[in-house]
């Protein structure tokens, strides 16, 4: 028994021993590792606070708008940044966020290049689609949006509107994209000195015919008769300039699609009519398209 204890003493005290060295060695490693993510932690540090970690120009700033590399000069008129500026200090969010804000950028986004130094930008513009016109003493209308429409005719009856104060943007000139997004003249031909504007003039308030314009643009868009100009400003009458002559849509927020239909098939017109004879056709009912003449009564058109 006495050979027993004896033994199962000097294991305990090995064990001990064992405990004590792994525990020495745990120490040795915290301490190590410390002092390796303190010396890392420094390292970066001091290469942050070098000089060649900040952006001294605008050189050191690559824009990209689709595979278009953008010039200094462009990038100078997009950037409002101070110079000299530590380039860890700058915060690539906030870039794209007042890029963004610009209304001839529709996406944007900015990181940091460490090798050289600088910022990395890339920038979807927006194409523009239409030429915007309003004109001094213009007025904003509000109207009920329902009408009368009688089941043999063409007609529509409005209900009483309402003139407002005049636009603050009165007797300005802008372009449009697809998706209704209103941008200046000037800041686009700034930014694209040599590219070709649109044809295509929407005259009238952006606040009426924000909300369906990107609708009618689709189906104008897809439309084979050529339209050139749209014409928003009485808001019970939307009124196209086409290949066909002007066409009269009534409430521009009811079947557009179908009144643009119609009209497709009424490209058979100038072989009926003498297109200096055409007043205006009348498509405020789809089901019944009318011709107005000049000096003349209108000709049904139900079956076109």
């Amino acid at each position: 028994m006495a050979g027993i204890v004896s033994v199962s003493r000097r294991d305990l005290a090995q064990r001990r021993q064992k405990l004590r060295r792994q525990r020495r060695m745990k120490i040795i490693q915290t301490i190590w590792r410390t002092l390796a993510a303190s010396g890392l932690a420094g390292g970066l540090l001091w290469m942050t606070i070098q000089p060649m970690w900040v952006l001294k120009a605008p050189t050191q700033i690559v824009m990209t708008s689709g595979n278009q590399l953008l010039s200094e000069q462009k990038i100078q008129s997009l950037l409002a940044l101070s110079y000299p500026q530590s380039l860890w200090r700058l915060e690539p969010s906030a870039i794209a966020a007042t890029l963004k804000q610009q209304p001839a950028i529709a996406q944007a986004s900015v990181s940091r290049r460490l090798f050289p130094p600088g910022l990395m930008i890339e920038i979807q513009e927006r194409l523009p689609v239409a030429m915007t016109y309003t004109f001094p003493g213009q007025k904003t209308t509000s109207c009920d949006p329902q009408s009368r429409t009688s089941e043999k005719s063409a007609e529509i009856t409005p209900q009483p509107c309402l003139q407002n104060s005049n636009h603050s943007q009165q007797g300005d000139v802008g372009l449009l994209d697809a998706s209704g997004a209103w941008m200046p003249l000037e800041k686009y031909t700034s930014l694209n000195p040599t590219s070709k504007l649109p044809s295509l003039k929407v005259i009238g308030l952006p606040e009426q015919y924000r909300s369906y314009w990107t609708q009618l643009y689709q189906a104008i868009s897809q439309s084979s008769v050529k339209v050139t100009e749209i014409d928003f400003q009485d808001p019970t009458n939307l009124i196209l300039k086409t290949e066909l002559g002007n066409v009269h849509f009534g409430l521009p927020n009811t079947q557009v699609s179908e009144k643009i239909k119609v009209l497709v098939q009424m490209q058979h017109l100038p072989t009926k009519f003498n297109p200096g004879q055409i007043a205006y056709i009348d498509l405020k009912n789809p089901d019944y398209p009318l011709v107005q003449m000049h000096q003349k009564p209108k000709t049904n058109l139900s079956n076109p």
